[in-house]
């Protein structure tokens, strides 16, 4: 990088020049971090005024919001036709390694992705998540266009803030809303069945009536299918469709809306996943997206668990009602490191897919501490161990603890290897707000700073792997 003129201590990011009308513009990063400067003030900005007349603003969610109205390429856009992948960043310093990720690809990425749970466990907010990706992107040049999804929302507040702040996506998970009716005595799924006030509607919809899916076959209902699924999902449904309303009342304009239903104990038949798609267009919501809940197990931090040949036959019937009721994308959640799944994904859907990772970047970030600062790695390794027990509590892990070799029996140099060991990843993993919000989370910063071009580097080659095994290389 070279020093910018008149400006002694800063380097500027030189794919980041630009210049917008009578405006020089650059990403700089000094000895205190990283910030945008103004060849000259403009209204919106906010920061150091300069001897030669230039701004140096922080990066903030304002200065952000500024920025996207002179460089209307960094504006979060919505989802084009195609495939798409959701680039999650915990830590706030991943998107310009996401970017090198993506070029030459034709999937469309979401630079933009966090849930609620996440922020509260970092400390983050949505605004301070689009800001990081929107300076990311400028650090890199980068203008092919990005989406920013607020992930995992269970309440309408949490959505029309992210709606107020410029999000594109909207993932509903209306999970708290499912009633696992197979633990229901068929006696007891009856009464609550007929205590439904639209129970006569859904007789007469689906009972006795056959529905031809292309690439699939015949779909009906038995009795029992019907009561179970309207007693599984309707609240649910009915959830989803009051968001939905009420961001089309903000965001009159379009929005992309995912419905989440992975987040149950048990899969997803293409009876459910019909007729919540089904009541969901009959209340006039469009989806971009469903998540349904896979057979076998997509924990975090690890590949696939389960079998493939299964996962084959239930994603081609998901696919195939996808098809059929409008071409939205089928979605893979908990996508970090599925490397056995991704070739059948590609190849079953088809272009018709969208994949979300999140956890994977932050391992990532702890390789290379692991490599550069062993010291710092093996107590994060030490406090992420004493946090599992709590951390673990919303994750549903299968980790064999007693396989979890000792941080101090270890040399610095096979520190690194442990971060392909699938019980470590998953302590690490999900320890990840713990560390992020204390002294340890400071010391991660400064040093991923410090070697900011290793991490772009290593999240290039890392995600750069899940992308070819996607096929979406051009």
């Amino acid at each position: 990088m070279e020093t910018l003129a008149g400006m002694e201590g800063y380097e500027v990011y030189e794919r980041s020049r630009r210049r917008a009308g009578s405006v020089e513009l650059a990403l700089v990063r000094g000895s205190g971090g990283k910030y945008l400067y103004l060849s000259r003030a403009l209204p919106g900005f906010e920061g150091e005024a300069l001897s030669d007349g230039g701004l140096l603003c922080p990066l903030t969610y304002g200065n952000a919001k500024a920025l996207v109205e002179i460089v209307p390429e960094f504006k979060p856009r919505r989802l084009p036709e195609g495939p798409s992948f959701g680039f999650g960043d915990r830590i706030g310093m991943a998107t310009p390694g996401h970017i090198r990720a993506v070029r030459d690809t034709h999937v469309f990425p979401v630079l933009a992705q966090q849930s609620v749970r996440e922020n509260a466990r970092t400390g983050r907010t949505f605004a301070e998540v689009l800001a990081d990706a929107v300076f990311g992107a400028l650090q890199e040049g980068y203008v092919g266009g990005f989406a920013a999804d607020a992930d995992h929302l269970k309440t309408i507040e949490d959505a029309l803030e992210a709606a107020e702040l410029g999000y594109t996506l909207f993932t509903c998970d209306p999970s708290d809303h499912v009633v696992p009716a197979e633990e229901l005595s068929e006696k007891e799924l009856r009464r609550r069945f007929d205590a439904l006030p639209q129970r006569k509607e859904l007789e007469r919809e689906y009972f006795g009536k056959t529905f031809e899916i292309k690439g699939l076959g015949r779909l009906w209902f038995s009795e029992l299918d019907l009561m179970r699924a309207a007693v599984k999902y309707l609240r649910a449904v009915e959830f989803a469709a009051e968001m939905y309303r009420a961001l089309a009342e903000k965001l009159p304009r379009g929005f992309d809306f995912e419905v989440s239903v992975d987040e149950t104990e048990t899969p997803t038949s293409p009876l459910e996943h019909f007729f919540v798609v089904q009541e969901l267009r009959r209340r006039e919501v469009e989806i971009a997206s469903i998540a349904p809940r896979f057979s076998g197990s997509l924990e975090k931090a690890v590949d696939y668990r389960g079998d493939l040949e299964v996962f084959r036959r239930d994603l081609r019937a998901h696919v195939a009602i996808a098809r059929a009721l409008g071409g939205y994308r089928i979605s893979l959640h908990s996508g970090s490191d599925k490397f056995s799944l991704y070739p059948v994904f590609a190849k079953e859907a088809d272009g018709l897919f969208h994949v979300k990772t999140a956890g994977t970047s932050y391992l990532v970030a702890l390789e290379v501490i692991a490599k550069r600062v062993p010291d710092l790695f093996r107590e994060i390794y030490k406090f992420s161990l004493a946090r599992f027990p709590e951390d673990r509590a919303t994750y549903h892990l299968t980790t064999d603890e007693s396989a979890l070799p000792s941080p101090d029996a270890l040399s610095a140099g096979e520190l690194p290897q442990l971060l392909a060991e699938p019980n470590l990843r998953q302590v690490l993993h999900v320890a990840y707000g713990s560390v992020l919000r204390g002294p340890l989370g400071e010391e991660l910063r400064k040093v991923l700073f410090e070697f900011e071009g290793d991490y772009a580097a290593a999240l290039e080659a890392h995600l750069g792997r899940h992308l070819e095994l996607l096929g979406v290389r051009e």
